[in-house]
C-alpha cells in the first residue's frame, strides 16, 4: 500500500480585502474557529481551550498562514462583540487594539539598548587585545587617552594605556556549548522563518545571549566579519521573546511574523544608523508577508531603536555609526562611467565570493571539518592574525578601515593615503588637487594586498560556527576597490585637467575628484552584488554618509552590480545559503513558467491508494494504528473508502491531542469506540460510546482539480501561504500537493531547464 505524506491541515476560505486590519480577511466555513465563535452565546471562547495545544505547531514545520489569520480575525470579531458587555471586556478590546504598537515599541527599545551594549562591548574588546586602561578598565583606548594631556600618540597609544599580547576568542566554544543556532549571520534563517517555517530554538533567549556575547568576541578578535548582519538576528530574537507578552502575537505564528518583520527593520536601523533603510531592507530582502500596518509598525520600531542607540551614543561622537562622513564636492557627469564600472567589478567580485564560499561550505558539510567547529574557528583566527598583522590596513579594525577609505584627505589626516604634494598654508582655503606622493602609491599596493586577503579570509569565515556578519566585509572590499579607482581618477584629472572628460571642472586647481566618494560607491557595488539589494542598499548608503546628492552614483553602481550578479549567478548569498541548508523557502520574487499540471506533482500518483480517514466507520484503534504506521502530518476525511468524496481535513497533531484528551477526561472511551466526524452516529446495537471529533475537522480545505496548471498552484502557495492543497477529480479525492512537493518540482524543473523555468 502506497502511503502519501501530507504536510498539515488547511481551511478553504473566502478571500476579501479588509480595511480594518490592512490584510486579507479570511472567512472559514465549518472550521474549529468559526464553530467556536458561533458557540459564544453558550459561554464558549473563540479558541478551543478544552483541548490544550490545538492550533499550535511542532518544531521544524511550516505554519498555515491562512488558518492563523482566520483565527486572529475570529478572535478580533469576538473581542469587538464582547466589548460592550463589561468594563473588563472594554479594557481587553483596547489592549488588543494597541498591543501591536506597544510590542514594537518594546522591541525598538530593547533592540536599541542591546545594540548600544554590543557596539560599546565590541569596541572595548577590540582594544582589550592590545591592552587595558588601568584607571578605568571599561574604557577603550580612545576614551582612555581623552584625559591625557599628550598631543601625539605612538601608534594610537598614550601613557595611560597599557598594552599586552593578543587574546583568543571564545565565541565558537560558547556557540557550541550553549546555543548552536547563534552561529553565522542569521539572515538566511530569518528569511525562512518569516516565510512561515518554524525553528523554535533559533529565536530563543539563549540564542539572544550567546549571539550578543559571541559577536562582540568575534569582532574584537579581528576576524573578517561584521556585527551588522547578526544584529538583525538579535533584534528578531528580542521580537520573538517580547511577543509572548501579548497573546495576540505570542499564540499566533502568522501574527508573530509581523512583529519579526518590524524587529528586522530595527536590527538594520541600529546596525547602520539607517531607520529608513532598515524598513526597506525588511520589505525588500527578508519579509515574506508585509501588509501596510506592518510597514507603519516597522517604521515606528526602527525609529525608536535608532533614537535609543543615539541616546546611548556608543561611539562617543554626534553620529550613531562609526564611519559617518560628509562630502561637499559635486560629482562630474563623466564620473558615471567609472561608477558603473565599479558596479560591474563589484558584481564580478561578489559572484566569485558567493561561488567560492558555497564551495567551501559544502565541503565543510560533507567532510570531517564540520565535526570540529571550535578548532576551525581557532585556526581561522590564528591564521587571520598572523597574515593580517604586517599590513596596517588589515591589522586595523575593519570599521576603522572603511572610515579611513571613505574620508577625504585634509590637514589633520596623516595616513599614507593622504601623502599629496600640497602646501596647507591656509587652513580655511579649499583643498587643491595635487600630485600623489610616494607613500600614496605604497598605500595603493598595501590596499591591493588587503583586498586579496579580505576576500580570501571572508570566504573561509562566513558560515563557520561563530556569529559572523557579511555587511562590513563586503563594504570593506568595495571601499578598497573604489578608493584605488578614485586615486587613479584623481591623478588623471591632475595630469590632464583640460581634456573634455572633466568639462573644465578640474582646470581651476581645486580638488574636483573625491576618492572617498569612489570608495562609497564601490562599497555599495560589492554589497549589492553579494546580497542583490537595490533600493534599501542605496538608502542605507546615503543615510550612512549623509550624501543625498550622491544618490544617482549609488543607484547606477547598485543596478550595474545586480545585473552583472544576476547574469553570472541567479542567487544572492542569503538565498544560496537557504538552498544549501535545505530550508523550505519558496521565493516570491521568482515566477514559475512551465507547462506541468497539478496531476503531475500530486502524491500519490494515479491508481495508487491514498491514506485517508472515513467519517464514521473507523475506531480509535484504527486511527491510532494509522497514526503509528505513518508519518503524515494530516489526513483527508472522506465519506467512505469506496466513494472517496471529500468531507474535510484533520491534522495529525490535533488527532493525537484530541484522542489523548478524550481518554483522560471522557468515561467509556476505548479502542473500540467509533471515531465520528459527523453530527449523528450510525445506528449500532451495543458498544462503547463514540468519540466525536467534528470540532477539530477542517470542513473546507483548499482544493483544486487535477488539471490546474502548476503556475497557478505555485502562485497559490506563494501568495496564500499554503502548506498543502487537496487535488480532486469530479469531486472525488485524488491526492495532495504539499509545499515540499512544490519545492521539489521547482528544483527539478530548474535543473532540467534553468533558462526557461524560473525568471525574475
Amino acid at each position: 500500500k502506497v502511503i502519501m505524506a501530507l504536510e498539515n491541515g488547511q481551511q478553504i476560505r473566502t478571500v476579501s480585502l479588509s480595511s480594518d486590519d490592512d490584510m486579507i480577511d479570511i472567512t472559514t466555513t465549518g472550521t474549529i474557529t468559526e464553530r467556536s465563535i458561533h458557540g459564544e452565546e453558550q459561554g464558549s471562547h473563540w479558541e478551543s481551550d478544552d483541548i490544550p495545544g490545538i492550533g499550535q505547531y511542532e518544531d521544524f514545520h511550516t505554519i498555515d498562514w491562512q488558518r492563523d489569520i482566520a483565527r486572529d480575525r475570529m478572535r478580533h470579531r469576538y473581542i469587538i462583540k464582547k466589548k460592550q458587555d463589561s468594563i473588563c471586556d472594554l479594557i481587553k478590546g483596547a489592549h488588543d487594539a494597541w498591543s501591536g504598537w506597544v510590542c514594537v515599541l518594546f522591541v525598538g527599545l530593547f533592540t536599541g539598548v542591546v545594540a548600544g551594549v554590543i557596539d560599546i562591548g565590541a569596541s572595548w574588546m577590540s582594544d582589550l587585545k592590545y591592552g587595558i586602561c588601568p584607571q578605568a578598565f571599561w574604557l577603550n583606548r580612545e576614551q582612555c587617552c581623552w584625559s591625557s594631556n599628550e598631543t601625539t600618540f605612538d601608534n594610537g597609544n598614550c601613557s595611560q594605556w597599557w598594552t599586552w599580547p593578543e587574546v583568543f576568542t571564545l565565541a565558537a566554544a560558547l556557540v557550541r556549548m550553549f546555543a548552536p543556532y547563534a552561529c553565522g549571520s542569521g539572515i538566511p534563517e530569518i528569511k525562512t522563518i518569516l516565510s512561515g517555517f518554524i525553528i523554535r530554538g533559533y529565536l530563543g533567549k539563549w540564542t539572544l545571549i550567546i549571539k550578543s556575547v559571541g559577536i562582540m568576541l568575534a569582532v574584537s578578535a579581528g576576524l573578517s566579519l561584521g556585527k551588522e548582519g547578526p544584529m538583525v538576528h538579535i533584534a528578531c530574537c528580542i521580537g520573538n521573546i517580547l511577543s509572548y507578552l501579548f497573546p495576540k502575537y505570542g499564540r499566533n505564528e502568522a501574527k508573530k511574523r509581523e512583529i519579526l518583520s518590524a524587529a528586522a527593520a530595527a536590527g538594520v536601523s541600529v546596525a547602520f544608523g539607517a531607520p529608513i533603510g532598515g524598513v526597506l531592507f525588511s520589505l525588500e530582502e527578508v519579509s515574506y508577508y508585509f501588509p501596510l500596518k506592518t510597514l507603519w509598525r516597522s517604521f515606528f520600531c526602527a525609529l525608536v531603536a535608532a533614537f535609543i542607540l543615539r541616546s546611548i551614543n556608543p561611539f562617543g561622537n554626534e553620529h550613531s555609526v562609526l564611519f559617518y562622513v560628509e562630502y561637499n564636492k559635486p560629482w562630474i557627469f563623466f564620473e558615471l562611467v567609472p561608477f558603473v564600472g565599479l558596479g560591474i567589478i563589484g558584481g564580478i567580485v561578489a559572484t566569485l565570493f558567493i561561488k567560492a564560499n558555497l564551495y567551501w561550505c559544502r565541503y565543510r558539510k560533507v567532510s570531517k571539518l564540520g565535526q570540529y567547529p571550535v578548532t576551525e574557528v581557532l585556526v581561522v583566527a590564528v591564521i587571520t592574525a598572523v597574515i593580517a598583522y604586517p599590513n596596517p590596513y588589515t591589522r586595523m579594525n575593519t570599521s576603522q578601515l572603511i572610515f579611513l577609505l571613505f574620508s577625504q584627505c585634509g590637514v589633520s589626516n596623516l595616513d599614507n593615503l593622504c601623502d599629496y604634494n600640497r602646501n596647507f598654508t591656509d587652513v580655511n582655503s579649499a583643498i587643491e588637487i595635487a600630485a600623489a606622493g610616494p607613500r600614496v602609491y605604497k598605500a595603493v599596493w598595501l590596499l591591493l594586498l588587503a583586498l586579496i586577503f579580505k576576500l580570501v579570509a571572508t570566504i573561509f569565515t562566513f558560515g563557520f560556527k561563530a556569529p559572523c556578519g557579511l555587511f562590513i566585509p563586503s563594504l570593506c572590499l568595495g571601499a578598497i576597490m573604489g578608493r584605488i579607482v578614485g586615486i587613479g581618477m584623481e591623478q588623471l584629472a591632475y595630469n590632464y585637467p583640460h581634456i573634455w572628460l572633466f568639462s573644465g571642472e578640474c582646470s581651476t586647481g581645486d580638488d574636483c575628484i573625491t576618492p572617498g566618494l569612489y570608495a562609497m560607491v564601490g562599497a555599495a557595488a560589492v554589497l549589492g552584488g553579494v546580497t542583490r539589494m537595490t533600493v534599501s542598499l542605496v538608502v542605507i548608503m546615503f543615510e550612512l554618509t549623509g550624501g543625498v546628492r550622491y544618490i544617482v552614483p549609488l543607484m547606477a553602481a547598485a543596478m550595474a552590480s545586480k545585473w552583472v550578479g544576476d547574469a553570472l549567478g541567479r542567487q544572492g548569498i542569503y538565498d544560496a545559503h537557504i538552498e544549501l541548508n535545505g530550508y523550505p523557502f519558496l521565493d516570491s520574487k521568482e515566477e514559475f513558467a512551465h507547462t506541468s499540471l497539478a496531476a503531475d506533482v500530486m502524491q500519490p500518483k494515479h491508481n495508487e491508494p491514498l491514506s485517508v480517514i472515513t467519517q464514521d466507520s473507523m475506531t480509535v484503534d484504527d486511527v491510532e494504528t494509522l497514526l503509528k504506521d505513518t508519518e503524515h502530518n494530516g489526513f483527508p476525511v472522506v465519506v467512505s473508502r469506496e466513494s472517496q468524496y471529500l468531507v474535510g481535513f484533520v491534522l495529525r497533531r490535533d488527532l493525537n491531542l484530541a484522542i489523548a484528551n478524550a481518554k483522560r477526561t471522557l468515561e467509556g472511551i476505548c479502542g473500540q469506540s467509533l471515531v465520528l466526524f459527523t453530527n449523528t452516529a450510525p445506528p449500532q446495537a451495543t458498544g462503547p460510546p463514540p468519540l466525536k471529533l467534528k470540532k477539530i475537522l477542517d470542513m473546507a480545505p483548499i482544493t483544486m482539480t487535477d488539471q490546474t496548471p502548476m503556475e497557478t498552484v505555485v502562485d497559490m502557495f506563494r501568495k496564500l501561504g499554503l502548506r498543502q492543497t487537496l487535488v480532486t477529480h469530479n469531486g472525488r479525492l485524488l491526492g495532495v500537493i504539499t509545499k515540499k512537493d512544490v519545492l521539489r518540482h521547482v528544483k527539478q524543473m530548474d535543473n532540467e531547464d534553468p533558462n526557461s523555468v524560473l525568471f525574475n
